[in-house]
């Protein structure tokens, strides 16, 4: 058994088909009740190649939570009250371009957000404006691309990825138009998981696999059967690329990542202004920030922003 307190710096929120992690050992379960509800399913911690890892799968362990009813806030709450730092998301999706073949990979880049019923940020009490301009990290996005290309899989570097509300796929006029945007994947679940994760401090990145061309193609049509055949060829794959990937993350680059101050600038209400109510529920993300900011000065500073509006 793992020590109660002992930091877990790499999580892995495992997409539709990844139920699980291979080579896991010594494995705990944690059962988390955070602020927002309980996560998913019990958080499964053990090492992997000497590194700590938890893993968590997005969906819950008999899948479920569809998209729109995933409790992505207490995922990310769960995570971050472990010390988790990297964060690497598998997610199903589909493809938008036609050089993206189902099976292969991508590493995206950027999200467009289409969803509309989901809690989207960590801060409703609060006015916290985190900026998401690279919404999955180029410091983890190098190390995922890496990894995938060094076990011989295609695999696309870069992409948009329009995330839709969901359960329903996409229309075909729907289909279209995302293509006319110029993005290159559909999928459920990229947000408001990459937007959180950022309100989080943490480094997030997600390896996507294509598991069809999404409606556009007038010769296709989504069918589960057909996606669910390509998607166990694209776990099997992923496996072995995660159990490359997590060695390879340097823990001591963590400092180095914009996304650990992502809320130094941030923070526009005053601290005096916020309960004690509050403080308790979000400690766990604040309070580095208002410990030091409890000052006039710091005060004013951090108001400013406000003032420019």
């Amino acid at each position: 058994m793992t020590a109660e307190n002992e930091r877990v710096p790499i999580g892995v929120i495992g997409g539709s088909g990844l139920y699980d992690l291979d080579g896991l050992q010594n494995i705990e379960q944690r059962r988390i009740v955070t602020p927002f509800g309980e996560p998913s399913a019990p958080i499964r911690i053990g090492e992997l190649n000497g590194r700590r890892v938890a893993f968590l799968p997005r969906h819950g362990d008999a899948h479920e939570h569809n998209p729109s009813q995933v409790p992505y806030r207490a995922n990310i709450w769960a995570l971050k009250s472990l010390g988790v730092f990297w964060v690497i998301s598998v997610s199903a999706v589909g493809s938008l371009r036609e050089e993206i073949v189902p099976g292969e990979f991508v590493i995206p880049d950027n999200i467009i957000d289409k969803t509309f019923r989901r809690k989207n940020t960590l801060y409703d009490e609060l006015a916290v404006h985190v900026a998401v301009t690279e919404p999955f990290h180029p410091m983890l996005r190098e190390i995922l691309l890496d990894g995938v290309q060094k076990e011989d899989i295609t695999v696309h570097n870069g992409g948009t990825y329009v995330c839709m509300e969901g359960p329903s796929f996409s229309t075909r006029a729907e289909s279209e138009l995302h293509r006319s945007w110029g993005a290159s994947l559909i999928g459920m679940t990229a947000m408001p998981e990459a937007r959180l994760a950022r309100e989080a401090e943490m480094c997030y990145a997600t390896i996507a696999l294509p598991t069809d061309y999404d409606v556009w193609k007038a010769d296709d049509q989504v069918e589960v059967e057909e996606i669910m055949a390509i998607l166990q060829q694209n776990v099997a794959n992923v496996r072995r690329v995660l159990s490359r990937v997590i060695p390879a993350i340097d823990l001591e680059r963590e400092s180095e990542c914009d996304a650990s101050r992502a809320l130094a600038t941030a923070i526009i209400t005053r601290p005096e202004a916020i309960n004690e109510a509050t403080r308790q529920r979000l400690g766990l993300f604040l309070d580095p920030y208002l410990e030091t900011s409890s000052s006039p000065e710091s005060s004013k500073e951090m108001a400013e922003p406000a003032a420019a509006d």
